[in-house]
Parts: structure tokens; sequence; C-alpha cells
């Protein structure tokens, strides 16, 4: 009997150890990941706290002043002052939707504040994106050759569903144009290299697309709303 008291005695010592020694491993355990989370916020910090030291480390950039771009106005059609201070040169093309938009929307308006009041003068030089449109690029040089060419232009773009070869005699017809002068020059391609010209010297100062345009120098691509041509104008002019 004092045997088995004693095997008893052992048994349940041998019982409360092991419960310790799994309690201290759990507490233990718990220290550590608990630890290792304060070691990792202290040296690699949050999210938010990197970005920031990322930010606080990272010189700010400084704006950079927009480079200025020599372009030709070559020989193009001129609108306005010739002695304006002001030189505005397009890139563009009769087909672009874009184009067309600045042209009814756009234009007029640079015209009116800008244009007709001796500031500015607007140059147009082509620029083939689509193939497409290579006739009534030609067609509009035939016009100037008779001293229409504003008209063709606003004529076009005011009709860029129809501008095949047909059509575009059609339109020298309604502006008045001799049309056996014109029928000849658009049929001869007499302006074809005008045009490549044109398109050759945009991609050498950096057009990739149309509209695109240099304002005094800079350049300002896409069919912008006139409230950023005034801004461009007027810092041109201030300049």
């Amino acid at each position: 009997m004092l045997g088995l008291g004693k095997d008893k005695t052992i048994q349940e010592g041998l019982y409360a150890l092991s419960i310790a020694i799994v309690i201290a491993s759990v507490i233990l355990s718990f220290s550590m990941i608990y630890t290792g989370s304060l070691l990792t916020g202290k040296f690699a910090g949050t999210g938010d706290e990197q970005q920031q030291q990322q930010q606080q480390q990272q010189p700010q950039e400084q704006p950079q002043e927009q480079e200025q771009v020599q372009v030709s106005a070559d020989d193009d059609p001129v609108k306005g002052n010739a002695n304006a201070p002001v030189t505005i040169i397009e890139f563009s093309e009769f087909q672009c939707p874009f184009c067309g938009r600045f042209a009814r929307d756009t234009l007029p308006q640079i015209k009116t504040n800008y244009i007709d009041t001796g500031k500015v003068k607007f140059i147009y030089r082509d620029f083939l994106v689509h193939s497409t449109s290579q006739k009534a690029q030609e067609a509009a040089e035939c016009a100037e050759e008779q001293g229409k060419f504003w008209e063709m232009h606003d004529l076009l773009y005011q009709n860029q569903g129809a501008l095949d070869v047909d059509s575009l005699k059609g339109y020298a017809s309604q502006l008045g144009l001799n049309t056996a002068t014109f029928n000849s020059c658009l049929d001869s391609g007499k302006h074809a290299n005008e045009v490549n010209k044109d398109t050759t010297d945009g991609r050498t100062a950096g057009v990739r697309g149309t509209p695109t345009f240099f304002i005094n120098g800079e350049k300002l691509v896409g069919a912008q709303p006139y409230a950023t041509f005034q801004q461009a104008i007027e810092k041109a002019l201030a300049g």
C-alpha cells in the first residue's frame, strides 16, 4: 500500500510538471512573437512610415521649364499680322477628328481675341497621319494658289466625312475657284511633295500626332480647351 501511494504521488508530480512546462512554453512563444513584432516595427516601420522616410530622403524634383523648339514656318499659309509678337504653328491634317474639334471650337476664339487684335499670327502646316488625307491636304494647297486656303481649310473641317477627290472638287466649285485650274492642280499631285516635306519637318520638331502646336516655340499637344491656349499665349506675350 505504501508503494502504491508513493507511485501515485510521483505520477501526480510528473503530471503537474508537464502542465507547468506546457504553460511556460506557451508564455515563452507569445513573448517571442510580441518581441519580434516590436523589433520589426522598430526596424521596418509601417508602410506609411517607410513612405514618409523615403519622401524625406528623396530630393524633390524641381519643375523644369519647357524646352523651346525652333520650328520653321516654311512658306505655309499665315492667318494674322506677319509682325505679331506671338507665332502659333499648327501641325495638322484634315481627317483628324481632334484637329476638326480645334478648328471648329477653339480657333475661332483665338482668332477673335488674339489674331484679329494683332497679337498672334497663326500658321498651318501639314502633318499626314492618315494616308487617305493626302488629297485633302493637297486640295488646300491648290486652293491657296487662288487665295482661298483658309476658306478651304474651314470647309474641309466642316465636312471631314467627305474628303474624296470628287467632293474636294465640289468644294472648289462651292468656293468659286477656277475649277479647271484647281482640278488640274489636284489631279497632278503638284503639292504632294509639300505635304510630305511638312510632315518630315514636323517629325524633326518632335511631332508625333495631330494636332500639335508650337507657341513661340513651346509645344502644346492635342485639342486643348481654349483656356489652355489662352494661358500659353498670355505667357508668350509676357515673355
